[in-house]
């Protein structure tokens, strides 16, 4: 199947490492060109060097921190500097820190809302004028399947990322006359490093090892196993293509059916 994406430029945040820079692969390997960006320079580079191998595609990196402005602008004014227009813009960041509403401070609670919300905010305004100058475009939002069924340990994630939702919910409308489109994918147990992370913190916290932790997990998916980064990628290509060219306003769980949620 064609998605369309040949010489379009997106442009994929936090996406030297797991589903960021499983998403960029794959919408260069479907002939987009990619902007990346990652809070370590060495590691954006290196990233890009390999989907530039990997898939002959055009590649820019840049070094930038999604928590400072400044940083954003000069992220996107690069991406204009060298491809002149934005088709495309996946946003990703890694997720808040673990912990319980006790462990919370208002310095964790500004930093989470800088990270996960506010990030989103900055940088759809710097893009959406030149998506309007393009004739629309897609902005698609990874976030996670605690907006939909809350997880334990994870007041921050819980709290925030519902902020996100309803901020892309609304821009679904505000920006539909610009003929953009907004949505959202959601990972479930997707193994990135992150959620080995998880997996080791519930190690220690219950006492079992990580092995006992994933077969505890994969026994409540119905489909039986974690899944990989490269299955959320799949379903930001067909959100960010023009196969999805009628769907806005949507979000989707990647997840193997783990969620019970009805919506």
């Amino acid at each position: 199947m064609d998605f369309e994406l040949r010489g379009k430029v997106a442009i994929v945040t936090a996406s030297s490492r797991g589903i960021g820079r499983a998403t960029a692969e794959a919408l260069a390997a479907e002939g987009a060109r990619i902007s990346m960006c990652a809070r370590t320079e060495e590691d954006v580079i290196r990233a890009a060097d390999q989907i530039r191998a990997r898939t002959g595609a055009e590649v820019l990196a840049v070094q930038a921190d999604l928590t400072r402005v400044e940083d954003i602008r000069e992220f996107v004014r690069r991406t204009m500097d060298v491809y002149g227009t934005v088709n495309v813009l996946v946003n990703n960041a890694g997720g808040p820190p673990a912990g319980s509403f006790d462990d919370m401070s208002d310095v964790e609670w500004q930093a989470a809302f800088e990270l996960t919300l506010l990030s989103v905010v900055r940088m759809v305004r710097e893009v959406r004028p030149r998506m309007r100058e393009a004739g629309g475009g897609a902005i698609v939002n990874l976030q996670s399947t605690s907006v939909k069924v809350p997880l334990d340990n994870l007041i921050l994630s819980n709290a925030i990322r519902t902020g996100v939702i309803g901020l892309a919910k609304s821009l679904s409308v505000e920006l539909a006359r610009d003929k953009i489109r907004v949505n959202n994918v959601l990972p479930g147990a997707i193994m990135t490093d992150r959620q080995r992370e998880m997996l080791a913190l519930q190690s220690k916290r219950t006492g079992r090892t990580v092995e006992e932790v994933i077969r505890l997990r994969e026994a409540n998916i119905p489909l039986g196993h974690l899944g990989d980064p490269e299955d959320v990628a799949n379903m930001i290509v067909f959100l960010a293509s023009n196969r999805a060219k009628y769907i806005t306003g949507v979000t989707v769980q990647v997840d193997g059916g783990l969620a019970k949620s009805l919506m």
